[in-house]
């Protein structure tokens, strides 16, 4: 269902669950076994595949049906969500460069898991969108929430109020992607960049990251972040041998 393939300081995680990788109670703990495995290892990427024609279609469509059909629906079904809150709440935090190879079809909760990485590299002939408001829902899985931080209320007002679905070359344009593709170069395209960022410095990344993320937490003064995680990065060998290594040339 989920693999992880570790190559040196990139790992991937081969997501393959036919035929459109539902979203589903057992995905859910297979992922988060996999960032188990993958946290140990401590690579400085996290690539995010699919073997499936599409990237992942979101919710399962089964047990969304069964939840209407329940007397404590509404019970179960904010008990899922908040699971895939979880799941993508910890992709967004978690310790490493994650990326995604959006392949196909990026649909609902599909999309919401590649939202909540760092990058994104879309192929040209792949499908975003978040499509709730067609069946009477909402993308309450951080979708409203990220996109509209990523993008920018209009996009995102366009991809959920209107329903809107856009291909590779057009997220890249408006920003949900930031590379785009054909199809039969995705995969050489995710791994150069992917293995590009490996060769970086992972305790810099990892600061620069949580940097980053101070940009939409109001609680957090980054530029006093900015001040203080040089103390961290310039302490390491790491950096020290680095720095020796660029002023050696």
């Amino acid at each position: 269902m989920i693999e992880v393939i570790e190559n040196g300081n990139v790992c991937d995680i081969v997501m393959d669950t036919p035929p459109v990788n539902a979203i589903n109670d057992d995905f859910l703990t297979e992922f988060h076994r996999a960032l188990d495995h993958i946290e140990t290892a401590a690579p400085t990427v996290v690539l995010i595949r699919s073997t499936q024609k599409v990237f992942c279609a979101g919710a399962d469509l089964k047990g969304i049906q069964q939840h209407f059909q329940s007397d404590s629906g509404i019970e179960d079904m904010i008990t899922y969500v908040r699971a895939m809150h979880r799941l993508f709440d910890r992709l967004e935090k978690f310790p490493a460069v994650t990326m995604v190879a959006i392949n196909g079809a990026a649909l609902g909760g599909g999309l919401e898991l590649a939202l909540s990485c760092d990058l994104r590299v879309a192929a040209h002939e792949a499908r975003m969108g978040l499509p709730e408001a067609q069946v009477g829902m909402i993308p309450g899985a951080g979708g409203t929430q990220r996109l509209t931080r990523l993008c920018g209320p209009g996009v995102a007002s366009r991809i959920i109020l209107g329903c809107e679905t856009v291909d590779g070359a057009g997220a890249e344009r408006i920003g949900l992607a930031e590379k785009s593709c054909p199809l039969s170069d995705l995969k050489t395209v995710s791994r150069d960049w992917a293995a590009k960022i490996g060769n970086l410095a992972r305790p810099a990344l990892l600061a620069s990251k949580e940097c980053i993320a101070a940009y939409s937490d109001h609680e957090t003064d980054g530029y006093a972040l900015e001040l203080e995680k040089p103390k961290i990065t310039m302490r390491s060998q790491e950096a020290q041998d680095r720095i020796a290594a660029f002023f050696s040339k």
